[in-house]
Formats: structure tokens, C-alpha cells, sequence
């Protein structure tokens, strides 16, 4: 692997616990649907999933409240340009506009059935282990604490967005799964799995479960596309092509549809939050494979 590449990033300086990450570690694992897998470097590192698992909490959120519910009372489907954790548009829009920035997010959380943080991240936790296929996955307590600890604009934006009606239940109880959810512990070779998942229209190839509708599973992919990148989507859906999602803990997921998913892990971030070798490797693979979407 070309580790040179992480020297073009540094890690999330926001949070204690990802700031101490080697930010030369860089790897990324192929799965395609017949169960084939590429992987060379750093693919079976864990890595705290981050944003990534804003994936599995918006798949869980649909099957617990329907789609038409979150996407017409509690968040959008467009691109922001601001940044993950901005929180200038509910100034202007109440409604997130998209899932996949943090207010977003909090919001999607927040509609996860569950009597409490705990329940809700145990159904998220069981989750997730499916859609990853692997039983091992945890939570990393350390960046738990770290995230609960220094948290304070997740909060102003979950309490703007209880106050806006958005938010339901506890505020506290919503964040503590979040920050949870967030702090769960992954290798590329997982979010590569996730990631098939999605490609083959939200099927399990392993059993054949259907983890989330086909329609659904395609309204995903295109919000990974448009926003899946924080306020760097649109300049990654030129130079690589692929539905994609990233998390500040070094991670990318992304999906062929029909073909394959790709899981990269690199925690030198750009100044988007995202994986700086990361993006570098999948545009490598986009040019070489002759991927193209459009």
C-alpha cells in the first residue's frame, strides 16, 4: 500500500481518542457477490465506525417507521454544503436535509424503537452485526467516553431539533445511543460486507435474507451518492463514480451495484472529513475497473 498517502491528512483532532490513531494505517478489502474477496493493507485493523454507521441506523429507522414517515416528517433527501456538523440550515429549515449529516442523524436515531439508549443500541449493535456478518463487532468504550465527553455540538443540535419538534423522546437518551452507535468498533473487510449488502438491492448473499427492500435499498445508495460525502460529495462523485459513505474514523464504504462492495479504512482525513487515502485508492479503483455511473 501506498503509504505516503496518509501524509496528505491527519486525523479528527476533535475527538481524544481518534486523534491518537496511526494515521499511516491504510487498507481496503473487496467482496463481490460470489463471495470473492481482494484485500491488501490495513483491512482488518478495527477502527471506530463513525458516520458509516449512519448506514445502519437509517436502514433500522426505515424498517421501524417506514420511509415515507422519516423522509416526509423528520429528515430531507438533498445535499447541504455545509459541513457534518453545521447547524446553519435548521436555522432556515427545520427539518435536517439529509440523514446523513449529524443532525440528520440524530433525528434518524431518535426514531429507532427502543425503551432506552440501551434497548435501542442493542437492536443497533445486533444490527449491524448482520449487515457486517460478524458476531465479534463491540463497542470501543474508550471513544464512547471520548465522543460523550466532548459531544457539545451534537447536543446543541439534538436540543435545536427537540425544540423544532423533530427530535423524539429524551434528548439525552437519543444522544447516548448515538454517541454509542457511533463508537462501534469495525475493519474495512466489514464495511465491505455492509456495503454488498446494499449492492445486491439490501439481499444478505450469504443466506439470502432480505435486510432491507430493494426500493429502499436504491433510495440509499443514491443518498450516498449525493451526500454520502459530507460537503466533498459532489467533487467525489466526479472523480470516482460511487455510492459511497465515509466516517471521521478513517473509514469509506462503497457500493457497485450488481458487483460489489468496497470497504477502505485510512485515518488521515482531508479537510472534508474524509479519508484522504481512502479517496485516492477508490480513485484508482474507478479509473482502473472503468466504473462509471453516468
Amino acid at each position: 500500500m501506498e503509504r505516503h498517502l496518509q501524509n496528505l491528512g491527519k486525523t479528527a483532532q476533535y475527538i481524544p481518542e481518534l486523534r491518537a490513531v496511526n494515521q499511516y494505517y491504510l487498507g481496503v478489502c473487496t467482496i463481490d457477490l460470489e463471495g470473492n474477496v481482494l484485500e491488501a493493507g490495513d483491512t482488518r485493523i478495527p477502527f471506530t465506525i463513525q458516520s458509516i454507521s449512519k448506514l445502519a441506523s437509517l436502514i433500522l429507522a426505515i424498517r421501524d417507521c417506514g420511509a415515507d414517515h422519516l423522509f416526509h416528517e423528520k429528515v430531507g433527501v438533498e445535499p447541504t454544503g455545509d459541513p457534518f456538523n453545521s447547524i446553519i440550515k435548521l436555522e432556515t429549515k427545520t427539518r435536517p436535509f439529509n440523514p446523513f449529516i449529524n443532525a440528520g442523524a440524530i433525528a434518524v436515531a431518535s426514531c429507532i424503537k427502543g425503551a432506552d439508549a440501551d434497548e435501542k443500541f442493542e437492536r443497533f449493535l445486533t444490527f449491524t452485526r448482520k449487515l457486517c456478518d460478524n458476531d465479534e463487532i463491540a463497542l470501543n468504550q474508550a471513544v464512547y467516553e471520548s465522543e460523550r465527553d466532548t459531544g457539545d455540538r451534537n447536543r446543541a443540535l439534538a436540543y435545536y431539533l427537540k425544540a423544532s419538534g423533530i427530535l423524539e423522546g429524551d434528548v439525552e437518551e437519543c444522544l447516548d445511543f448515538y454517541f454509542r452507535m457511533c463508537s462501534v468498533n469495525v475493519t474495512a473487510h466489514d464495511i465491505a460486507y455492509m456495503s454488498l449488502v446494499l449492492a445486491n438491492h439490501g439481499i444478505d448473499p450469504r443466506d439470502g435474507e432480505e435486510l432491507i427492500e430493494p426500493q429502499n435499498a436504491k433510495a440509499i445508495r443514491a443518498l450516498m451518492l449525493t451526500c454520502g460525502m459530507y460537503d466533498g460529495s459532489g467533487e467525489f462523485a466526479m472523480t470516482v463514480g460511487f455510492p459511497a459513505k465515509s466516517g471521521v474514523g478513517g473509514g469509506i464504504a462503497a457500493s457497485l451495484v450488481d458487483r460489489m462492495g468496497i470497504g477502505v479504512f485510512g485515518p488521515a482525513l482531508d479537510e472534508k472529513g474524509n479519508s484522504a487515502g481512502g479517496i485516492k485508492i477508490l480513485e484508482y479503483l474507478s479509473e482502473k475497473m472503468g466504473v462509471s455511473l453516468f
